[in-house]
């Protein structure tokens, strides 16, 4: 995997991370007032407003445009709030240009191989054969146009669409299929248990129980 991809192990959620997850989760549930606050702990935490920002217009991709774009309003009046209050934000990093002249489906195809490890299937089978078209979607966009922008890591990536997931609740085949890949990138098995804590205190312990109904099940399918 590459150095996007991959990122060393830890055994705690940084504060970075935590911060992350709590926007994701109240980006999906859609509760803009706890979500002002999210934001606004993530700048004190060490986020910077593109890595806000990249966040927001990530989860677009799993919980709609809708959602997206109030979180993104919300950050606005966070940032102005906080300009008024004299407060100077790190801009950070802006997303580097795409040099790859590979065909996107194809790029798509390689980030997904790097994120499960596992090579893609051909032909396709299930959803991917009944719709040839959202398996196109998902490689060219969700995986090249976004999940190639280097604004977030690929496990960060995984923290906000785990968040999110876990949040948004029935779906937990693509919950369990993406706790996995958070193992893949280098998220522990602690870490993610400290992750529906954070959950439980962001959205709810309804949800984050659910969210370690699906952790358990992932990890009982992993060799001891």
């Amino acid at each position: 995997m590459t150095t996007h991809a991959h990122t060393p192990l830890a055994e705690t959620l940084s504060a970075r991370q935590q911060a992350l997850v709590s926007i994701a989760a109240l980006t999906a549930k859609g509760d803009l007032p706890h979500l002002h606050d999210a934001l606004a702990q993530g700048l004190d935490a060490g986020l910077t407003v593109n890595e806000e920002k990249e966040e927001l217009v990530h989860l677009y991709a799993y919980c709609g445009f809708p959602r997206s774009i109030n979180g993104l309003n919300i950050l606005l009046k966070v940032l102005d709030e906080r300009q008024a209050q004299g407060k100077k934000d790190v801009i950070g990093k802006a997303a580097s240009p795409i040099t790859s002249t590979a065909p996107k489906y194809e790029r798509g195809k390689k980030v997904l191989e790097q994120l499960t490890g596992r090579p893609e299937k051909e032909p396709k089978t299930g959803y991917g054969a009944f719709s040839p078209e959202i398996d196109r979607f998902l490689k060219e966009h969700l995986f090249a146009d976004i999940f190639e922008r280097d604004v977030l890591t690929y496990q960060e990536r995984e923290l906000v669409t785990i968040a999110a997931l876990v949040s948004l609740g029935g779906v937990e085949p693509m919950l369990q299929g993406h706790l996995d890949i958070g193992l893949h990138t280098g998220l522990t098995a602690t870490q993610l248990q400290q992750l529906m804590r954070v959950m439980e205190a962001a959205v709810g312990k309804q949800e984050a129980d659910a969210g370690r109904a699906v952790l358990t099940k992932m990890l009982a399918t992993k060799p001891k």
